[in-house]
């Protein structure tokens, strides 16, 4: 049967790919007496949510609008409890009836957006390396990327000046996210003000994707928010995953421009509900009850970044200690790079000899070819075992 080009384009996704490499290696494990699987290869925290927020759940499931679908309106106090914690976070006052949205997820909404501000073959600017949902909407969208990429040389700064005047004129969004992810780069908020007043200047959307913004181990993370051309060009996304552990509840929420999210808001009211009012209220109680809860994740991270960079080191794996909690982005260490391996053959041998999954860097675009991320996702004993089994192979190599 037929498909959609636009599917095509889309490909299959390196998590994907990972996911059936993962379930192949667990199979043989269960057999054959391998070490279980050791899964780095993705952000998804062992760390638990407050239990504030899963008791606000637990007191709301059995009310019987929490198992009806919820629409735009049912939301307003998630988002009025949202604009609180801008208040709080940012000094920021949003109208919590035009300028917040409630999201399944950030992912939901950096993939949707373009298809909410784009025509197709409509340009629009991607950092490189870059997250793959924002890739992923531009494809869905129809809309043509123009990629920036990041040297690592420079701290993985981006360098608008690389785009001529024109090039800029021709687009119609571009899409930052820092804290960066893969590369676990804090970056700086002269970055995003910089981005901004460049979308001002040029009439396009700027989207920026801020799901680590509380989990920053040096340093402070940028917003958009900060910048005070927010309400003339920009949309904000910010996530529960990971600063409240959240992430399998699918809980998070834009704050931008009103026209921004009107448009997106329509584009939603069309392709899903919201999440059930149980969740809702435990998104709140996470906002209001547990406002700590990511500053006391810091320490946890910061100690699991350190000892399993110090682990790899130590098996002849050169770390750059990242300022961003939660990843370490790997440069392919040198045995494999003798070989001549790409991400991919380093990520598929290495799971296939030790049953550590680690992401390809190519899954993050052109640039994050030649690189690994890590998931800082296990307690520090497990991280340092599966350092152990990487070494051994390595040794082997």
């Amino acid at each position: 049967m037929p498909i959609s080009e636009r599917l095509s384009r889309l490909g299959s996704g390196v998590f994907a790919r990972n996911d059936q490499r993962k379930s192949a290696y667990s199979a043989r494990a269960a057999t054959q007496g391998l070490p279980p699987l050791l899964d780095l290869s993705l952000g998804s925290t062992d760390l638990q949510p407050p239990a504030a927020a899963i008791q606000a759940i637990a007191a709301q499931l059995g009310q019987p609008a929490s198992a009806a679908y919820c629409l735009h309106g049912a939301t307003l106090p998630f988002r009025q409890a949202v604009a609180a914690w801008a208040l709080r976070r940012f000094g920021v006052a949003v109208d919590p009836g035009t300028e917040v949205l409630l999201l399944v997820g950030s992912q939901e909404g950096t993939a949707h957006l373009p298809l909410a501000v784009l025509n197709p073959g409509d340009r629009a600017l991607l950092l490189d390396p870059y997250y793959p949902s924002h890739m992923g909407g531009l494809h869905l969208a129809s809309a043509e990327p123009v990629l920036l990429p990041l040297d690592p040389a420079a701290g993985w700064r981006p360098d608008f000046e690389a785009l001529s005047t024109e090039q800029w004129d021709a687009l119609k969004l571009m899409v930052l996210g820092f804290p960066h992810n893969p590369t676990a780069t804090t970056g700086e908020q002269a970055w995003v003000d910089e981005a901004a007043e460049r979308a001002v200047r040029h009439g396009l959307v700027f989207a920026h994707d801020n799901p680590y913004v509380d989990l920053v181990l040096d340093g402070e993370a940028p917003a958009l928010l900060r910048s005070p051309h927010w309400r003339e060009c920009g949309i904000e996304f910010f996530s529960l995953s990971k600063s409240w552990c959240l992430g399998g509840y699918r809980l998070a929420f834009a704050i931008g421009a009103e026209w921004l999210i009107t448009a997106l808001r329509q584009l939603k009211g069309v392709v899903d509900f919201n999440q059930s009012l149980a969740l809702q209220a435990g998104a709140i109680a996470a906002l209001e009850q547990a406002p700590d809860w990511p500053h006391q994740l810091q320490a946890v991270y910061r100690e699991r970044r350190d000892r399993m960079a110090a682990a790899l080191e130590a098996v002849g794996w050169p770390v750059r200690r990242p300022s961003m909690a939660l990843y370490l982005w790997l440069a392919l260490p040198p045995q494999a790079q003798f070989r001549g391996w790409d991400s991919e053959a380093v990520a598929a041998a290495l799971l296939e000899a030790t049953g550590v999954a680690l992401t390809p860097g190519n899954g993050f675009g052109p640039g994050g070819e030649g690189w690994l991320r890590l998931a800082l996702v296990h307690p520090v004993e497990e991280l340092e075992a599966g350092a152990a089994r990487i070494g051994a192979w390595l040794a082997s190599l």
